[in-house]
């Protein structure tokens, strides 16, 4: 007999080499390697390539996606013309339908063999980066700016987002940020991606999906969320006050509680202290500041740890990223996981077609014509 469990909370859906969280310890690694080694560590392409693959690349292996991915990041024309044309709307509308369009473009969009998924999986994940960029600097009347061969993922992205390329501490700062996003096990998203793939859809009607299920506010929205309460806020004391009214009228804080954890976001970690420095190192202390008190007045009163929307906010506006990018950052760096998930899926693929459990009339009820219905 099938049991329900709502949201499908504790329910296995499938198996996975990829990610492993254990949320009463706090952890989380990818293919074993553990998510504070990766951010101590690992550079984001490094990460990729073990999500993809289950290990860790060597030299030759690295330099290789590197190359795939630097060669890759050209938009088709139409795209960006695209980018160029749509109306004042949501990021994430934009990037959902820029990513499907991508395949009208791509001869290989209807291959589904191992080889073709993989390179469509390096051009998505290449693409993503420079459809964000492009979009923010087309909607503010400036010149695209191609991307520069000579530097990696993070630093691309910051430098065609800004014009300015990052110092070494802002590039490893974004760098380790991509990492901590890059997967998160059978997440609303990725599980979106999983089901479409499960129909032997293609890769990008796949992502597509899953950008869909992250765009909502329960799922990728929350750093978003958590800038603008804190910009709202004029100092920590402020913070702290307007974090009490919202609790006592039932408001859920952004930023705060996980489904999966009951201890520390392993994520949230590293996030604070880059946000602690980043901070500092842009005038921004007060937002650090606000952060702190907003998560010691949380915790007093409910007891919830910061989760890795929380600290996200912060750090990615000190690096100068505009808040409503914030959203499709996690979907660039989200990704890696998803095209990962994606690949795995079609190489054990089963129909993923779960049950409900019915709370209507039983059946049998007897018909009643139109003119004698009330």
């Amino acid at each position: 007999m099938a049991t329900s469990a709502a949201g499908l909370e504790g329910v296995v859906a499938t198996t996975s080499k990829i990610c492993y969280i254990d949320g009463d310890k706090g952890v989380l690694s990818y293919s074993g390697y553990n998510i504070h080694t990766l951010a101590d560590h690992a550079s984001f392409e490094e990460v990729i390539y073990l999500l993809w693959n289950g290990k860790l690349p060597v030299e030759s292996e690295l330099k290789k996606l590197k190359a795939a991915l630097t060669a890759e990041r050209e938009l088709p024309a139409q795209v960006t013309a695209f980018l160029k044309g749509v109306p004042k709307c949501s990021p994430m509308d934009v990037l959902r339908t820029a990513i499907s369009m991508l395949s009208l473009y791509d001869p290989q969009a209807g291959d589904m063999s191992p080889e073709a998924n993989t390179q469509k999986a390096a051009k998505l994940m290449a693409r993503v980066a420079t459809v964000v960029t492009t979009f923010d600097r087309l909607r503010n009347g400036k010149d695209v700016i191609p991307g520069d061969p000579a530097l990696g993922y993070a630093a691309n992205f910051l430098y065609t987002l800004t014009g300015k390329k990052p110092d070494d501490v802002m590039e490893r700062v974004f760098d380790v940020a991509l990492i901590l996003h890059a997967d998160h096990e059978l997440n609303a998203s990725t599980f979106a991606a999983r089901v479409t793939a499960a129909t032997l859809s293609d890769i990008y009607s796949s992502v597509t999906s899953a950008i869909g299920a992250l765009k909502g506010p329960l799922h990728g929205g929350a750093n978003e969320a958590a800038i603008q309460m804190l910009l709202k806020s004029k100092s920590s004391d402020d913070a702290a006050v307007n974090v009490k009214k919202d609790l006592d009228n039932k408001i859920k804080i952004p930023g705060f509680g996980h489904r999966v954890y009951h201890t520390v976001d392993p994520r949230a970690i590293h996030l604070k202290k880059m946000s602690e420095e980043l901070t500092k190192r842009t005038g921004h202390s007060d937002l650090y500041e606000k952060s702190t008190r907003v998560e010691q007045t949380v915790w007093d009163l409910k007891k919830l740890n910061a989760n890795v929307d929380f600290y996200s906010a912060s750090t990615y506006y000190s690096l100068g990223i505009p808040v409503d990018l914030f959203t499709p950052i996690f979907a660039v760096s989200r990704m890696s996981g998803w095209t990962a998930h994606i690949l795995e899926q079609y190489r054990n693929n089963r129909l993923i077609r779960p049950r409900a459990d019915y709370l209507g009339d039983a059946d049998g009820l007897p018909w009643t014509p139109l003119s004698e219905r009330v």
